[in-house]
């Protein structure tokens, strides 16, 4: 059956993407409208940091890596998430699901990769050469260790982010809306473009555990850079690495669940 799935995989890829660049043209204007769009958050960022020094003791190359690595770690993850699971709340009140579930393959593989999403290239193409000057520009002393660390806390927080999505996203088997919930996802993922000890007590902890979306931004660029780190102090490291595993994991459980818990379009 696993062999089944890997040798399925790439032709499932392989049809979307052709079905995506059909229309290149629109597709490369849409890219570039997100780079605009993202590139003009970055602006806002530098204009902030034109009339302050710092940000909650954070410069402005820290601030760059610090929305590189956001930018570079959610792109990874919501291609391998976001418009499939943001689109199975439509299959649900639909019945188009129930197609996915006689089908002799996984219905997690099929609607990752069937709708694998390279609509993302255009955060990625921001977020590699922003990621690369923030590099090259911070103060900080690179050794081999920090580097590992900073791509395992990148795979970790690709890793957390399509958890969560996914989490959402399977919560529509049970409910049948879902989608309301990505709101609130992105409400506090706008928040992790700044330093997490710039807010609230309270708003702390909530992006630390309820939606722990500071474990994919400034907790481990903070951590690397040696940040201050609210709540978490000298756990924050290893807290960026599990971050991604568990909540995969967590993730995995909470989709068998909801779907033990799908009754069907008929109800």
């Amino acid at each position: 059956m696993i062999l089944h799935h890997i040798r399925v995989i790439p032709l499932l890829v392989r049809m979307f993407i052709r079905s995506q660049m059909e229309y290149r043209g629109a597709f490369w204007l849409d890219r570039f409208a997100q780079i605009l769009s993202y590139g003009s958050v970055f602006a806002t960022i530098s204009i902030l940091l034109s009339r302050f020094d710092t940000l909650g003791g954070w410069t402005w190359s820290e601030l760059a890596l610090l929305y590189s690595f956001q930018l570079l770690a959610y792109s990874l993850g919501a291609a391998m998430s976001f418009t499939q699971l943001r689109d199975l709340e439509e299959q649900v009140r639909l019945g188009t699901y129930d197609a996915l579930l006689v089908k002799p393959f996984s219905p997690w593989v099929y609607l990752i990769f069937s709708g694998l999403n390279i609509g993302y290239a255009g955060h990625i193409i921001l977020a590699l050469p922003l990621m690369a000057w923030a590099i090259l520009s911070v103060d900080f002393a690179w050794t081999l260790p920090a580097a590992l660390f900073f791509v395992a806390a990148l795979l970790s927080a690709t890793l957390l982010t399509a958890a969560l999505i996914t989490m959402i996203g399977a919560t529509a088997l049970i409910w049948v809306r879902s989608n309301h919930l990505f709101s609130i996802f992105f409400g506090f993922w706008e928040l992790m473009r700044y330093p997490l000890n710039i807010f609230p007590g309270p708003i702390q902890l909530t992006l630390l555990t309820a939606v722990p979306l500071a474990l994919t931004s400034s907790v481990p660029v903070g951590a690397l850079l040696g940040k201050p780190i609210p709540i978490l102090g000298p756990l924050a490291a290893p807290a960026s690495l599990l971050a991604g595993p568990l909540w995969a994991l967590l993730a995995m459980a909470y989709w068998r669940y909801a779907n033990s818990k799908y009754q069907g379009a008929g109800g």
